[in-house]
């Protein structure tokens, strides 16, 4: 499988990395390293498929230009668009060319994360009435310093993307009624700091996303009828810990399993493979929890703004 790189920043660097001897060449429009500077100067028998790293503008066009000549793509988080219906025609412009669309959340392969979905959907936790996240690192500098990342509703498409998508990892279909809570722009021009909630259906919800967690942190709280369970942090900010605790009735200290893990982030490789499995198994394109993400994220984006605004 040859791997073309599109982006070469952060992301872009990790993916090549991952890539290996499978990456087919760099197209980036700056970086010294790049083999294009756009990618409809590579000729498309030059590689299979793209591991897309760039920013939400380009994202619809290049994505159609590749999809539309038979290209698999891995496309960073969010896979932004303008309306519903844009992402409808990608998903049948990737069908019709029997082309991957696949929009990476590397976190669904967290470890703790998928030990948490387990449990959920195992059904021990009995009624789960409420989660609660938190997901802070320190880049409201390197943020505001960008060319193109100070701008829009600011942080929370960026990490409040991957709260949202863990949430339909773990829970399946939710509601979409999510609120603004509170909004900052402390730092930045774009907000910083966001809390948005849904007090609809089942788990009650709640999610912090925040650029000025001068040390990179995340936690996860679960309450439900019969415990609850925890996450504290990620393998790559490690030690990361998931806490299942099991409720006594009346009431009294629950017993506690807790599992510890000291290691190497293990989500792009996980994911690389996951992505070149889709593509072995010609699995048809499905853009729907992009829809969903794109409906909820616009719905909170114009409040969020707004309300750092008046601050």
């Amino acid at each position: 499988m040859r791997m073309l790189v599109v982006g070469y920043g952060v992301q872009g660097k990790k993916r090549h990395r991952i890539a290996g001897d499978e990456a087919a060449g760099i197209v980036d429009p700056v970086a010294p390293e790049a083999n294009w500077r756009d990618v409809r100067d590579v000729p498309l028998d030059a590689y299979d498929a793209v591991l897309a790293c760039i920013p939400d503008e380009p994202k619809v066009e290049i994505l159609k230009y590749l999809l539309g000549n038979g290209k698999h793509v891995l496309v960073e988080k969010p896979l932004h668009a303008e309306s519903d219906a844009e992402l409808a025609e990608l998903e049948a412009v990737a069908r019709a060319n029997r082309a991957i669309c696949y929009t990476a959340y590397n976190h669904r392969f967290e470890p703790h994360y998928v030990r948490m979905r387990d449990l959920v959907q195992s059904g021990e936790l009995g009624r789960i009435y409420r989660c609660r996240m938190f997901y802070g690192n320190g880049t409201a500098r390197l943020v505001r310093n960008s060319a193109w990342r100070d701008q829009g509703a600011g942080v929370l498409p960026d990490l409040g993307s991957h709260l949202l998508d863990t949430l339909r990892f773990w829970f399946g279909d939710i509601s979409d009624d999510f609120r603004v809570i509170s909004a900052n722009s402390f730092e930045n021009r774009a907000p910083d700091h966001v809390v948005i909630g849904c007090e609809a259906g089942s788990p009650r919800i709640e999610l912090e996303m925040t650029l000025l967690s001068w040390r990179n942190h995340f936690t996860c709280d679960i309450f439900a009828e019969n415990g609850t369970a925890h996450i504290a942090s990620l393998c790559k900010w490690g030690p990361t810990t998931f806490t299942h605790r099991r409720r006594v009735l009346p009431s009294g200290r629950p017993p506690e399993q807790d599992v510890t893990l000291v290691q190497d982030d293990p989500t792009w490789a996980l994911e690389y493979d996951h992505f070149k499995r889709l593509i072995a198994e010609a699995a048809p394109a499905n853009l729907s929890n992009d829809r969903w993400l794109l409906r909820v994220l616009g719905q909170l984006s114009a409040t969020a703004v707004k309300v750092a605004n008046a601050q």
